[in-house]
């Protein structure tokens, strides 16, 4: 019998340890940094151990910045651009990477993989693109070789198109992880992220794996971001001060609820290729509101934000849920206190109530994908696919 390829049987060493320690990154449509989570895992499946040994968020350059923002969410874009940034972003989280191993004095030898999630730069679901003979479609760059390459570290990436070829959307791909990790026994469950876009997990108390949802909900931070960068010349309302010193314009609130997206049957998948502001100037138009003040704007997108959630959890789930938050959106003063005037029989924590930090919740999730790619088996819950999904990349 010939031997193994060495890389193939550095992942069967690897699959076979009883601990492992894993890099989960996370990049989101924010673009504030890049989410870096140190973790040991072990076992797999609904045995599956985790411990958070090391956290950072790297900001990432206005430079940068301006260079993802140049290809993100747009139809028709420079593809010589997106070729470039493919193998740019991936060079550049792998030194990121390699940056956060030394603040930490962690030798890059002792990690087993990294899970990269990669930049999203186009998310087309059929409900959103609409062409006929297509499929779902996601596109995410920041390639994975060059992450391993750059820092000698099996990398698996590219989570969401096993999800899209078995039939999926492509997200939200927190289901897997939040059932794993956030389930328990005679609790109802919703484990609600509020990153660019709003998305949830329920998990029913009687361990049901039938009645599970996992569903983007509608816009989280991404509109009120892009009002305060519009408007404000800041990258976000920092402690809701914005919102506050304005005040609901109900007309134009009620026209952006009344978009057909919210009445569309979960689970569903969205993005910033709807929710922009080219999408909210045209809910301006038709509300007759475009000479409302800016702080007026900001307080009525943060209360959309709020609504749309809290109207999405009366409509769908019984009223004895426990709600767990997290993301850029659970330290949003404003969201988090009209979802508990709008949910006031829903007890609402964040997640560091489960031992989960919220602000590295995603990252985590991702190298949990990672550790259920390498040792676990499909996972069928729902409706939703029952894959295992991530591509390999050795470092040699």
């Amino acid at each position: 019998m010939l031997p193994l390829n060495h890389n193939l049987q550095k992942l069967i060493d690897i699959a076979r340890k009883d601990e492992k320690i894993v890099i989960g990154l996370m990049s989101g449509t924010s673009l504030d940094g890049l989410d870096i989570a140190l973790c040991r895992f072990s076992g797999n499946g609904l045995q599956t151990q985790f411990r958070l040994l090391q956290f950072t968020t790297i900001p990432y350059t206005d430079a940068f910045k301006q260079e993802v923002k140049a290809v993100f969410a747009r139809r028709d874009t420079d593809l010589e651009k997106v070729c470039l940034l493919n193998a740019y972003i991936g060079t550049y989280h792998a030194e990121l990477v390699l940056q956060a191993l030394a603040d930490w004095n962690i030798d890059p030898k002792t990690v087993d993989f990294i899970s990269s999630h990669g930049q999203t730069i186009y998310h087309a679901p059929k409900r959103l693109h609409k062409q006929t003979g297509y499929p779902n479609a996601t596109l995410q760059i920041g390639d994975g070789d060059h992450i391993a390459v750059k820092t000698g570290i099996l990398t698996i990436s590219d989570f969401r198109q096993k999800h899209i070829a078995a039939g999926g959307e492509g997200a939200p791909l927190a289901l897997y992880g939040d059932v794993l990790l956030g389930s328990k026994a005679g609790e109802n469950r919703v484990l609600l992220n509020i990153g660019g876009i709003a998305n949830l997990t329920y998990l029913p108390g009687d361990g049901d794996y039938t009645q599970i949802l996992c569903t983007d909900i509608g816009p989280g931070n991404t509109l009120i971001d892009a009002a305060c960068r519009e408007y404000f010349d800041k990258p976000f309302d920092e402690d809701s001060k914005i919102a506050y010193s304005g005040k609901v314009n109900e007309a134009l609130l009620n026209e952006l609820l009344s978009h057909p997206f919210f009445k569309e049957t979960a689970p569903k998948t969205t993005g910033p290729e709807l929710f922009n502001l080219p999408f909210v100037k045209s809910a301006q138009e038709r509300s007759g509101t475009l000479a409302i003040s800016a702080e007026d704007l900001v307080c009525t997108l943060s209360a959309f934000t709020a609504t749309t959630i809290a109207d999405f959890i009366k409509a769908n789930f019984p009223a004895d849920i426990k709600l767990f938050a997290s993301g850029g959106g659970a330290r949003n003063i404003f969201v988090m206190n009209n979802l508990k005037q709008e949910l006031p029989h829903v007890e609402i924590h964040n997640t560091d109530a489960l031992g989960i930090d919220p602000d590295a919740k995603e990252a985590i999730l991702f190298a949990l994908l990672g550790n259920e790619a390498l040792c676990g088996e499909p996972m069928k819950i729902g409706d939703n696919p029952a894959v295992l999904m991530g591509k390999f990349s050795s470092a040699g």
